[in-house]
């Protein structure tokens, strides 16, 4: 086993390494698989470790014997070390985006916006290092004090997603390290070198050897393998239910926490008296923007049908106007799908539609020309005339891809917001204040938006989903301190003598 330090520039090409006990090591095994830009497969990003079962081992050993002296640093020092890891991301926030456009596909804004939302939570969790751990409350007994603290997991695994290779790595590992947690990240196997990138930046800010792990690999054995290690205290996943159910069942043979950030079928509501151009642009925005590849992409457009025709034709207006093309290109809006089996499933689901007699009134092929032959590229897609018990109306595309469903009335319209097995995000049009308050109460889903797209979470305030978009568990905010940390209740008596 190889050991390096520190890692080398990045190049075409370059050889990367797993993160274990503080030092840059080949895996034991030997192995390396090939990561390239989805805008252009020429462009090789990177040859990565392919981890095997010793790996890990050796990663829970690094954890292990770290955990305990991390666990007893004072929480305003560990926070320190966040709000240096903040500035060095900021330093190099630039470079990060490029490299996440190159690796991932999603166009420069979106890519600077994703580093700055690690910014923005090495920053926050940084203070959080400074809060009261727990709360003091008076007791019903005289002569008697009570109080909570909280105490840190141990070791504990985090697995993330390709869509958002620096924010969702950040926004899982940077609490839970404030927690007093170790660390074993899995990152996806099309996007893994932002969150290497982000080991690097944690350890030049001086984070302990072994508090942070990276391991890169293929998601199914790495990830069975983590999840059901015994040494491993809790699981926090994103990724899609079916790997959600997975997960959740493994960790229950052991009673072992997950955290479980899954899939969503989100939907815009439009109302009758809703800001079409407003609405328009929000949907424009929040199904097409990461190539409607985000956990909160618009996928559903529930509209009532007085507003549907006009809705329609400027939704496919505003679409037609997107510049489609690799994402370093600044004139860009919309860049590739992560990978060629992306373009095959999305496809798959234009096919279906136009089974289930939805009308195609936009797109619905990849795109092969001249400039697109290297790439992973879909076209904007719309479908209108769709039931709520069609499949492209109830499954997860994960591309960018529209369903328009037609609707009578409000109470309808709700129906079929609930309808759906998910319940992530959900955007509400309408100048109704009396109907806003309602949707409030009556939509079930984690995160709703009046009057704005369906994505845009800030990092202040929970995030998660209901009934299969999730297990309860929020991410964000103060909640994430407390996700990644058990609560203990302390009984102090002083009688008299």
């Amino acid at each position: 086993m190889s050991i390096s330090s520190p890692v080398p520039e990045t190049k075409q090409g370059q050889h990367y390494q797993n993160f274990i006990g503080g030092a840059w090591r080949d895996s034991r095994g030997g192995e390396t698989f090939v990561s390239t830009n989805p805008a252009r497969t020429s462009d090789v990003i990177g040859y990565y470790q392919k981890s095997t079962a010793a790996d890990i081992e050796d990663a829970i050993e690094a954890a292990a014997q770290a955990q305990r002296g991390w666990a007893t640093t004072p929480a305003p020092e560990r926070g320190e070390i966040l709000l240096r890891t903040a500035a060095i991301l900021e330093r190099r926030k630039e470079e990060l985006a490029a490299l996440m456009t190159r690796e991932m596909g999603k166009i420069l804004r979106e890519t600077r916006g994703d580093v700055q939302i690690a910014i923005d939570v090495a920053r926050y969790m940084a203070g959080e290092g400074r809060r009261a751990e727990g709360e003091t409350v008076p007791s019903a007994l005289p002569n008697k004090f009570c109080m909570t603290i909280r105490h840190p997991l141990g070791i504990v695994g985090i697995i993330t997603p390709w869509n958002f290779p620096m924010a969702i790595p950040a926004w899982k590992t940077l609490p839970a390290l404030l927690a007093g947690n170790t660390v074993i990240l899995k990152p996806a196997s099309d996007t893994p070198l932002l969150a290497l990138k982000l080991a690097e930046c944690l350890q030049e800010a001086g984070l302990p050897a072994g508090v942070l792990n990276v391991l890169t690999g293929p998601g199914g054995s790495l990830g069975d393998a983590i999840t059901s290690h015994p040494r491993v205290s809790m699981i926090s996943l994103t990724g899609s239910t079916e790997v959600g159910r997975r997960v959740a069942e493994i960790c229950g043979r052991d009673l072992r926490r997950c955290a479980l950030e899954l899939g969503g079928k989100n939907a815009v509501v439009v109302l009758e008296d809703a800001d079409l151009d407003l609405a328009v642009a929000s949907v424009t925005s929040g199904a097409f923007g990461t190539t409607g590849q985000r956990c909160t992409a618009t996928s559903r457009v529930i509209v009532q049908r007085s507003a549907q025709e006009a809705f329609t034709e400027r939704l496919v207006a505003a679409a037609e106007k997107l510049q489609i093309g690799d994402g370093l290109n600044p004139q860009v809006d919309m860049g590739p799908l992560v990978n060629a089996g992306r373009v095959n499933a999305v496809h798959e689901y234009t096919e279906i539609g136009k089974r289930e007699g939805a009308h195609l009134v936009m797109g619905g092929h990849p795109l092969r020309e001249r400039e697109y032959h290297e790439g992973a590229f879909y076209q904007p897609t719309i479908f209108t005339g769709v039931a709520p018990t069609m499949r492209i109306a109830r499954e997860e595309v994960f591309g960018p891809f529209v369903s328009i469903v037609p609707v009578d009335t409000y109470e309808e319209a709700i129906s079929v917001v609930n309808s759906s097995d998910y319940g992530l995000s959900t955007a509400v049009f309408t100048e109704n204040s009396r109907l806003t308050f309602r949707a409030m109460r009556e939509i079930e889903s984690g995160l709703i938006y009046f009057n704005a797209p369906t994505t845009g979470s800030e990092i202040h305030l929970p995030f998660g989903g209901m009934k299969a978009s999730g297990n309860g568990h929020r991410e964000l905010g103060a909640h994430a301190v407390k996700e990644f940390s058990e609560t203990k209740t302390i009984y102090v008596s002083y009688p008299p003598r």
